[in-house]
């Protein structure tokens, strides 16, 4: 386990920074927020920020729930997250809305999976009764423990769920402390090469969704240069789909990855821009009751307001 050690500190190492909020003196700044150099490594790579008439700052976070925190709270303008964490960051209260959207078109296996420590005598969800599965709260992670479940017709308390970031998951799931981890690549490639066991694979559960999350006030206060940054990320996602080892190795030289888990991300993590809709967000209402059902939020907020449709 000593090699997904590091494996995993290098993964935490790309940790948040923040910067206050928003003013006058940073009108020509965007501030974008990239998980484990995911959204960075994809816009160098592609250079389809060439020639930007604004500037870049880069932040990095290790989860998506860190990096909501920080958009909610100023430090960062906008930044690409899966739909569950951006619905339970919107029904917490933050003041953030989703303003695009991509999908993945086939999501692959192994992109998100509950797994279980190689020498598991656990083979399926039935046999976690009462037993504890490690994930992020309203992450990715959490939001696939709730739909295996439903899936599995099992109550929600049939297992019990420990919130912890990935690093202190990583270092439970390695200690024996927790039965099961619910987690998302890159994390999961690393416990995959460690010779975690697959139980539960995310695809055909959650559809793998994402929105690029801003601020309301930066929304409002740098609208042209967001609406540009967003035309520039839909062109480096084309890129993307046919340049999978040159953005992997880009990863890898952003984040220190190992070159196979980069790799792997890279072809795993492949995402298409799609339009903000009403089909779109009539299909986040089912994502909204299922937390809202699992008692993870309240759902009073106005699902409709969560979405700026009109960054096109």
């Amino acid at each position: 386990m000593r090699r997904f050690a590091a494996t995993l500190s290098l993964l935490l190492a790309l940790g948040a920074c923040g910067r206050g909020g928003t003013s006058s003196d940073d009108a020509g700044v965007l501030h974008v927020g990239s998980q484990r150099g995911g959204t960075k490594a994809l816009m160098l790579a592609s250079g389809a920020l060439d020639g930007a008439p604004y500037r870049i700052e880069w932040s990095e976070f290790p989860a998506a729930q860190h990096l909501l925190e920080a958009i909610g709270g100023g430090a960062v303008d906008v930044g690409l997250t899966g739909d569950a964490p951006f619905m339970f960051a919107y029904q917490s209260g933050s003041p953030v809305k989703a303003v695009g959207a991509q999908e993945a078109p086939e999501r692959p296996a192994g992109a998100l999976a509950i797994v279980v420590p190689a020498g598991s005598p656990v083979r399926t969800l039935a046999d976690l009764k009462g037993k504890t599965i490690a994930t992020t709260r309203g992450s990715v992670g959490h939001y696939l423990v709730v739909r295996a479940l439903a899936a599995a017709h099992l109550p929600l308390d049939y297992v019990k769920l420990s919130f912890l970031a990935p690093g202190d998951a990583k270092a439970a799931f390695s200690s024996g402390s927790i039965d099961a981890w619910s987690i998302w690549v890159p994390y999961l490639s690393a416990a995959t090469l460690e010779h975690a066991r697959t139980i539960v694979d995310g695809r055909g559960l959650v559809r793998g969704i994402g929105f690029d999350v801003a601020n309301d006030s930066a929304a409002a206060a740098k609208r042209e240069i967001l609406a540009d940054f967003l035309k520039r990320e839909a062109k480096a996602l084309d890129w993307a789909a046919t340049h999978k080892d040159a953005y992997g190795d880009l990863l890898a030289k952003e984040t220190g990855l190992p070159q196979a888990i980069a790799r792997d991300y890279a072809e795993k993590n492949q995402r298409l821009r799609v339009p903000i809709d009403a089909a779109l967000i009539a299909e986040q209402r089912q994502v909204l009751e299922d937390f809202t059902a699992a008692g993870a939020v309240a759902g009073k907020r106005d699902l409709n307001a969560a979405f700026d449709t009109s960054f096109k």
